[in-house]
């Protein structure tokens, strides 16, 4: 396991500056440690453009600002919460997704004012953190922590963000016409809104379906866009033999700690990160805190999206008229992430049907020096 006094300034290095890297810095230096964070892009959030994303709340009973709070993350971006979301299935059967809890968070993502983002940072340099942007790092020597980001497609959300004066609201669409093995979605927050489709599948094809889902929500919402500009990202889902680079933990997106159900992938990296500064700090096994933590959820978001896959329109369909049955959305949501034997049982098979676009990455190389390898080619991180 890594140790705190492997180079002769104790001067922790993270790489990447996004919420699973922030968060093992902040993590750190809570307990008194010097860190220094090496950012690729000039800014912070610099990928999201603003972009409106969901804060998952519902795997466990407890909300997660408050998780949050206690583990030492400050909460001082701005959010909305989000107790309904009005859902749709290819036929356009209309389904009403509530709950007296938030179900999520919409947060906004990038460099602004009080972006979640921006928000870790600020707290992060208030705390005396060293983040160099502009930073792309190759190799470094010491302890460190590796949260650099996804590393391949499994999934993109393609669309545009625009300018509006729709009133508030969370809309989605359960369609493989408009998002190949994923779904439509359109977020509106005090004049702005995100829609896209969240494909996993059809990559190459991604204009035709951004045309449908805009199509989609102008023929169902009256969709209104002042300004829009095109806006695309990527999601990696993964569950990793190992999540170690050499000696180092691997943090978030790089290690592949997603949600392969429905994406949300925001509360894994903070928590990885957390875990994998409490690793150094504790002289612990990371694979074993994070698998503890957060294994079995990712486990399970994998069996259920093989079953997704498999059963299409039909599945989505089932899935949404039965949840609106239910009194406590939350506690079904969270239901659905429960290990059970069945699920164990069908792990393996939906491993091999839902196919990765990465091979395990896990360094073995006790003393490798790479930010990201792949067996022996080394790349930028």
């Amino acid at each position: 396991m890594p140790m705190l006094n492997s180079n002769k300034d104790n001067i922790i290095t993270v790489v990447g500056a996004g919420p699973a890297g922030l968060s093992a810095a902040i993590t750190l230096a809570r307990a008194g440690k010097k860190v220094i964070v090496h950012e690729a892009q000039k800014e912070v959030g610099h990928r999201f453009k603003r972009d409106f994303q969901g804060l998952e709340n519902w795997t466990t009973d407890r909300d997660v600002l408050e998780i949050l709070n206690e583990l030492g993350i400050k909460t001082q971006f701005r959010y909305k919460p989000c107790r309904f979301v009005s859902s749709y299935d290819a036929w356009r059967n209309y389904y009403p997704v509530t709950n007296d809890k938030p179900l999520f968070y919409l947060v906004e993502r990038g460099p602004n004012a009080g972006s979640l983002d921006s928000a870790m940072l600020e707290q992060a340099i208030g705390m005396g953190i060293d983040v160099k942007f502009n930073s792309r790092i190759r190799h470094f020597k010491g302890t460190g922590i590796l949260a650099a980001g996804p590393k391949a497609a499994d999934a993109i959300a393609v669309g545009y963000h625009f300018e509006t004066d729709m009133a508030d609201g969370c809309w989605v669409i359960c369609d493989n016409r408009l998002a190949p093995k994923g779904y439509a979605y359109l977020l509106i927050w005090e004049g702005r809104g995100t829609v896209k489709t969240c494909m996993f599948s059809g990559f190459k094809q991604e204009q035709i379906y951004v045309k449908r889902t805009v199509e989609a929500f102008e023929k169902l919402l009256g969709l209104r866009m002042i300004n829009p500009v095109s806006h695309g990202g990527v999601g990696n889902f993964y569950l990793p033999a190992r999540a170690y680079g050499g000696r180092r933990p691997i943090a978030g997106e790089q290690a592949g700690f997603q949600d392969s159900l429905w994406g949300f992938g925001m509360r894994h990296a903070m928590l990885s990160g957390i875990l994998a500064a409490r690793s150094l700090l504790d002289d612990s096994d990371y694979d074993k805190l994070w698998s503890d933590a957060i294994g079995w959820q990712i486990k399970t978001s994998i069996v259920n999206r093989a079953f997704f896959n498999l059963l299409g329109n039909r599945g989505y369909r089932w899935f949404l008229n039965h949840q609106s049955k239910k009194t406590d959305t939350r506690e079904f949501l969270r239901k659905t992430y429960d290990k059970s034997f069945l699920k164990q049982l069908m792990l393996p098979l939906a491993r091999l049907y839902v196919k990765t676009a990465r091979v395990d990455k896990s360094c073995n190389h006790i003393d490798c020096e790479c930010v990201w390898c792949r067996h022996g080619e080394h790349e930028t991180g």
